[in-house]
């Protein structure tokens, strides 16, 4: 079969001819329709993303996808066998690693949605439990991931939404109760979150990281009400890898600092917010902007911009 083969991790992956699968006893055998080349298969074909432990090459490239099973339904899957991956013309995985499309969802859609919309997801239904009625702000919310999360916190019953991010035009698109430009300095950053968080805000989705982040836990600790609490989930680092965040911060309020993504969240249960996410795009209608290439383009798409759009088909 033909396959995104990573011979090095300096490299893009290139489509070859690779050893057809023979699946085992608790695999099936998917035929691979779509495959999302995201900053999470970037960042493993590379050996950097911290969920790789080890990485032998050669390697298929690819970490989730939709496909057919062998008796011919739809299914979102994720984590083929090593070294087999997604982006291959076919790809062995466990049968709980697989998740039914529902009725009306396009697959291309699925494989697209299934990364950016489950970051949210799993944040907020599994991470800070989120409530009906309660107040979440999406630190990042112009990205993919970011206007996904918008969606998902008002599906989820939030009562009010804020939103921050650089490019004003897309935020003013999103429908959110507040915004808030993140184009400023330390100075004034603080300033534009103080008025929102003196109001109280239940749930933070932190895709940034970096200044804006430290911006709003430092402004939460001064002004947040008293008593309660803030749930901030570290989602991505968009804006940096580290802050300098002083202890007295975390001790001079009720905020909850936690983590989202593999690791914090169990296979099992991240399956289950796929799942639910699907159910909840086609009842919705909701859409994202996605780029298609061939499968076999695999080399000329790794090297394109704008990676969280782009979907490989065959």
């Amino acid at each position: 079969m033909k396959a995104a083969l990573i011979d090095h991790f300096t490299t893009p992956p290139t489509w070859q001819d690779y050893p057809e699968p023979q699946p085992q006893e608790d695999e099936v055998l998917i035929d691979v329709r779509a495959a999302a080349l995201s900053q999470l298969v970037r960042a493993r074909a590379s050996g950097q993303h911290y969920s790789v432990r080890s990485l032998p090459l050669p390697q298929i490239a690819g970490v989730d996808g939709v496909g057919t099973l062998p008796d011919g339904r739809p299914a979102y899957f994720v984590l083929a066998r090593a070294p087999y991956g997604t982006m291959a013309e076919r790809a062995p995985v466990r049968i709980d690693h697989t998740v039914a499309l529902p009725e009306g969802l396009d697959p291309v859609l699925a494989a697209g949605l299934a990364n950016p919309g489950m970051s949210s997801w799993a944040a907020l239904a599994e991470r800070a439990r989120v409530k009906p009625g309660e107040t979440v702000l999406v630190n990042g919310a112009t990205g993919t991931s970011g206007q996904l999360a918008v969606k998902v916190a008002r599906h989820m019953g939030a009562a009010r939404v804020i939103a921050t991010g650089r490019n004003q035009a897309v935020l003013d698109s999103l429908g959110a109760d507040a915004t808030i430009g993140l184009n400023a300095s330390a100075e004034d950053l603080a300033l534009r979150f103080a008025s929102c968080l003196s109001e109280g805000v239940d749930v933070v989705l932190d895709y940034l990281w970096g200044p804006s982040a430290l911006a709003l836990l430092s402004t939460a600790a001064r002004l947040a009400p008293h008593g309660r609490e803030m749930r901030f989930v570290q989602i991505g680092t968009m804006a940096a890898a580290e802050i300098a965040l002083p202890g007295a911060v975390l001790r001079s309020n009720s905020i909850s600092l936690m983590g989202s993504g593999f690791g914090s969240v169990s296979l099992p249960r991240l399956l289950h917010t796929i799942g639910a996410l699907f159910k909840a795009a086609a009842q919705e209608g909701w859409t994202i902007p996605l780029d298609t290439l061939a499968m076999e383009e695999v080399h000329q798409a790794w090297q394109r911009p704008g990676s969280d759009r782009i979907v490989l088909v065959r």
